[in-house]
């Protein structure tokens, strides 16, 4: 009988949720997580094409270009861990704000560096903040946001990142604009996320674990329609944090992370923010330039290409935010990463067989293509969305530092090691190793990844204390 009283229960709470609908302030949140989203592309993509001009002011040789370009992983990787620390104590609004505040210090100090040291000191203190943000907006978004429209909104931070691969990537093309500008040009948007910030609330979630009920009660009004009734959704984070605060200390923050319980969700959101990066992503993004050209592709034709790239992983974005909370994470994952693997194998063999001639650029650009609209429309899109969900509260915030950091310190190793790779493996054989990092993707979503589309916070954090989160006991429970 106690079973069928809980089903009746969540039966009910999903009813009133789908009551919910978007707001003002909802619509705010997205727009900050959108604007936080192309300032990570923006600024993790510029330095591609400032890099021309960088080398040739300050008479740099390619290990300085190394460190510059890299500087800015290591930073976001020190910005994820950091912040989640940060948002325990000053709250998600509160660390969102710390972050504005950074990313502006380090655009202008990029811009004003005198040297290339001081440019790569400037360039951590950018990635401090791009970290941070990483870790930080999507968890806030999703916290906010009920449980049918979490998807779309948290990704709009992972939209909004083509938008500023696509910024980044035109204004390298042009070489008119001088790249102290460019870089100081990132300064703006933080000031904007800043000022929507002190009109938005802080997190429910965040206010609740507080002992903050009624001002969590006033956020929940604020942010749903009016009329509709917050007290089943109160009501489940208020239990889920009383369930917590009886746990052990621990149990909670980044000692909690070691719980049994806990590692599932740990397993399954590093696992694909690794693979998001090991899918062959920034090897296209960032050297698909030097890759055609070091093979006898036009500095111009490289350069169009790279553009196409751009703009076909933002439509392939917008697509895929469209369809994520009706067509699932997990299914979407499974039909896009096949296709990608199939692009990488297809590359690989137009190299290997020493058919990447003019007659073949056609068909290469074609598969870059292909390859592109596979992978951003389907893996790229689950990196940020699962850590903003997959964690229980008491260990959310250290669970997405830990999944950043596992996300940027992968991009960061890629960064180091792919060119080396393709000198001493050929282009088109890296082609192959990245489409066996997509195989061994599709194996690990099918075999871990259960189906979070349409769950709650609450119940994901019930299944997982149940023991009950592989893909079979999401599919029972839907």
């Amino acid at each position: 009988m106690d079973g069928i009283q809980d089903d009746d229960v969540r039966t009910d709470e999903k009813a009133t949720e789908e009551q919910a609908g978007v707001t003002g302030p909802m619509l705010a949140a997205a727009l900050v997580s959108a604007v936080a989203g192309l300032l990570y592309g923006y600024d993790t993509g510029i330095i591609s094409g400032a890099l021309l001009q960088i080398s040739d002011e300050f008479e740099i040789g390619s290990g300085m270009e190394q460190a510059i370009a890299a500087a800015i992983l290591l930073g976001a990787v020190i910005g994820a861990l950091s912040c989640s620390f940060l948002s325990e104590r000053l709250g998600r609004r509160g660390t969102i704000l710390v972050v504005c505040a950074v990313f502006v210090v380090g655009s202008l100090a990029c811009s004003a560096a005198p040297n290339p040291w001081l440019l790569v000191a400037g360039r951590i203190i950018l990635g401090f903040a791009v970290g941070g943000a990483t870790q930080t907006v999507p968890m806030y978004v999703a916290e906010l946001a009920p449980a049918q429209l979490r998807g779309r909104l948290v990704l709009a931070f992972q939209l909004a990142i083509g938008v500023g691969i696509v910024i980044a990537t035109i204004v390298g093309a042009t070489e008119s604009v001088s790249w102290r500008i460019s870089i100081a040009a990132a300064a703006v948007p933080p000031v904007v996320v800043g000022l929507l910030m002190l009109r938005l609330p802080e997190s429910p979630r965040w206010l609740v674990k507080r002992g903050r009920e009624d001002d969590a009660r006033g956020v929940l009004e604020r942010v749903r329609p009016d009329g509709y009734d917050v007290s089943p959704e109160l009501d489940e984070i208020e239990e889920l944090e009383k369930r917590k605060r009886s746990t052990a200390a621990h149990e909670r923050g980044w000692s909690g992370l070691r719980q049994s319980w806990v590692r599932p969700a740990l397993l399954v959101g590093c696992g694909v923010a690794i693979f998001t990066q090991l899918s062959g992503i920034e090897m296209i993004i960032y050297y698909s330039p030097t890759i055609l050209t070091d093979n006898g592709f036009s500095t111009s034709t490289a350069l169009r290409v790279s553009i196409g790239l751009g703009v076909t992983y933002l439509v392939m974005q917008i697509i895929g935010l469209s369809i994520v909370d009706r067509v699932g994470r997990r299914r979407l994952t499974l039909v896009m990463v096949p296709g990608a693997a199939a692009s990488l194998v297809v590359l690989g063999a137009f190299f290997v067989t020493d058919n990447a001639g003019k007659a073949q650029v056609p068909f290469i650009i074609a598969t870059l293509m292909v390859f592109m609209a596979f992978n951003a429309g389907g893996l790229q899109l689950m990196g940020w969305l699962t850590g903003s969900e997959i964690y229980p509260l008491a260990v959310r915030s250290a669970g997405t530092s830990v999944q950043s950091a596992a996300l940027w310190s992968t991009n960061l190793l890629i960064t180091l090691t792919l060119l080396t790779m393709i000198e001493t493996f050929g282009v088109g054989q890296t082609f192959w190793i990245y489409a066996g990092f997509n195989v061994i993707a599709f194996v690990f979503v099918l075999r871990f990844m259960p189906e979070l589309t349409g769950h709650s916070l609450e119940d994901i954090e019930q299944h997982l204390q149940d023991e009950e989160f592989t893909p079979k006991d999401f599919a029972r429970a839907a």
